[in-house]
């Protein structure tokens, strides 16, 4: 995994949750996850493709962070995750892959991007395109846990 993909998707998370929702999201350790299934409630996910590369990033939310998300972006949230949740996370995903796109943009990678794709329930699975290992970050807050997964071909 190219390292230097991991660091615009990581700062463009922790931006996004800032400027937009007003949290600190406290990122761990990156690790390599080693199946399918998503650590959280609801994730959305986004395709990317470049002429170097091609690959993945999804965001999943526990379920109390994706509400506490909602109610710092727009002052209110429902009680149990719904679609306003899963539309918020699509937006979310789509947010960070562009401030990510951006940063990468200045160092020579252009992606496309798909539109994202949301997912949720428990244990749901996240399918990634790409062939590469899947690093995932987790962040902590006060609300919940959020994580990053991203893969790309090698």
């Amino acid at each position: 995994m190219n390292v230097e993909f991991i660091n615009p998707f990581l700062s463009s998370m922790l931006n996004v949750m800032s400027t937009m929702a007003q949290m600190e999201l406290t990122p761990e350790k990156p690790k390599l996850k080693k199946d399918e299934v998503a650590m959280g409630d609801v994730s959305g996910l986004i395709g990317m493709v470049s002429e170097q590369t091609k690959g993945s990033l999804s965001i999943t939310f526990d379920a109390p962070l994706a509400l506490a998300t909602m109610k710092g972006m727009v002052g209110e949230a429902p009680d149990e995750v719904n679609d306003e949740i899963t539309d918020l996370v699509g937006e979310i995903t789509n947010m960070v892959t562009g401030g990510a796109k951006r940063m990468l943009s200045e160092k020579g990678f252009e992606f496309d991007m798909a539109t994202p794709m949301v997912v949720s329930g428990p244990r749901h699975t996240i399918k990634h395109k790409a062939e590469g290992p899947i690093v995932i970050i987790p962040l902590n807050s006060p609300q919940g846990k959020a994580y990053i997964e991203f893969s790309f071909d090698k």
